[in-house]
């Protein structure tokens, strides 16, 4: 790492860097503290490039100027004037990785009720945005980027519509520095056919003072209500769109960017009868569907592929469920759908406190027989391109916001490390919690070990 006119050898300048941060008040200090904005150029030279969608690139050099990617190639790429070079030689980039389904910045601690902000009121709030309610001080946060995972869909939960995804760019003082794109995809939980009858709206007990309770609604009344809050809001549209004069209603209103196809509308399925209802369902209704969760997707997998639907999985490092699967049916899953030429990511686990196992959940596929390119994608383009960001992110091309990482390896091992990462071009603070807490405790240690006596 140098400014212009200096060169620091990578090995070198990473030992400086851990023995200025390593100090217990240094590392207090730094422990989540967001980097400015990018204004000197950066010039990355010697590593090997993945670029994700236009192949490897050897000795390569890629150049990030205003948080773009502005020239990536090979050794002849030239350096802009006063740029910052930075010797990577036989170190890996790869572009950040993508967690398509998390709660990363609105849970912290799940004893805690107040800080989670996950889930509203209500069965229907398409309204809800995530990133509106993201805390930028969360400590999940530094450890998800430590782990490669530098771009999340922070997603709430709750209900039957249960709002919208949010991409959040993990670096930034506040949400709106961090927000990507606040309205990503509109989630919907799909009702299960095999549960018990749920109740709508509330009521106490009969016979106890309360209100009568209404009656339990059935899987097909449940699916009628999903269609109903669509057929309400496409009204909604078309009345609005005709210029008539209706009440502001955001509930409909957040439903629109669905309705249009400007952004996927995003099913949480399990089982196979609920998937193939799905499909059926976002086929009359005209959406962009994609499938999460997707624990059978393997049994739909023909009608996956013949109606382009993408999968977002969501269990890869999993259990099995029933007796009668294999101890590998979760870790083989992906193989698997490759080989059915069925689109899908994988996501870390849904939870703020799992999306730094992100970069392992694609591992596991790969030790199962994955390729490692295609699982790859699964955690980077893949993702970007389900969920509307893929212009930005995904992959390491001219024009796309200079996210990446630099590692001895694939980020997709344990074994490697990630030896630095830049958000939108600016070299991001490696300090984590995490972090902090070991060299804390390894003080504690050196403090008490037993100390010669000098005669």
């Amino acid at each position: 790492m140098n400014v212009a006119g200096t060169r620091v050898g990578p090995l070198a300048a990473a030992v400086a860097l851990a023995a200025a941060a390593f100090t217990p008040a240094a590392a207090g200090a730094q422990v989540m503290r967001p980097v400015a904005p990018q204004e000197q150029p950066v010039v990355l030279r010697g590593a090997t490039i993945h670029t994700v969608t236009k192949g490897t690139i050897q000795n390569g050099t890629i150049v990030l100027e205003r948080g773009k990617i502005t020239a990536i190639g090979g050794p002849e790429v030239a350096a802009p004037r006063a740029a910052k070079i930075v010797d990577v030689t036989g170190k890996h980039i790869y572009p950040g990785l993508i967690d398509a389904y998390s709660t990363v910045g609105i849970t912290e601690i799940g004893s805690v009720d107040m800080s989670n902000d996950i889930t509203e009121l209500g069965d229907f709030n398409p309204n809800v945005r995530a990133d509106v309610a993201v805390n930028a001080e969360s400590r999940h946060i530094g450890t998800t980027r430590s782990a490669g995972v530098l771009v999340a869909f922070s997603t709430p939960e709750g209900g039957v519509i249960s709002g919208l995804s949010s991409a959040l760019s993990l670096e930034g003082w506040t949400w709106e520095e961090m927000s990507m794109k606040g309205a990503a995809a509109l989630n919907v939980k799909w009702p299960d056919p095999n549960a018990r009858p749920r109740r709508f709206g509330g009521g106490g007990p009969p016979g106890r003072g309360g209100p009568p309770q209404p009656a339990p609604k059935t899987y097909a009344e449940q699916v009628e209500e999903i269609r109903n809050w669509f057929a309400e809001a496409r009204a909604y549209r078309d009345a609005v769109k005709a210029g008539q004069v209706v009440r502001t209603d955001a509930r409909y209103a957040a439903m629109i960017p669905a309705l249009d196809g400007a952004i996927p509308v995003v099913v949480a399925a399990e089982a196979a009868s609920q998937i193939n209802d799905a499909i059926t369902w976002a086929k009359a209704e005209g959406v962009k569907l994609v499938i999460r969760g997707g624990r059978d997707a393997l049994v739909v997998a023909d009608r996956l592929k013949a109606e382009n639907v993408p999968v977002i999985l969501t269990s890869t490092m999993a259990a099995p469920d029933r007796q009668y699967e294999g101890y590998d049916n979760a870790y083989a899953t992906p193989t698997r759908l490759h080989e059915a030429g069925v689109k899908f990511a994988i996501a870390g686990g849904s939870g703020g406190l799992y999306s730094y196992r992100l970069p392992w959940e694609a591992g596991v596929a790969v030790a199962f027989g994955l390729p490692e390119e295609v699982a790859l994608k699964a955690v980077t383009i893949n993702a970007a391109e389900f969920m509307g960001i893929a212009d930005k992110v995904g992959s390491l091309e001219v024009g796309k916001e200079g996210t990446l990482l630099i590692t001895t390896g694939t980020p997709l091992d344990m074994t490697s490390t990630i030896v630095q990462s830049y958000i939108q071009g600016r070299e991001i603070n490696m300090m984590d919690i995490h972090k902090f807490f070991f060299e804390k405790y390894m003080e504690k240690i050196r403090q008490q070990a037993p100390r010669k006596i000098t005669p």
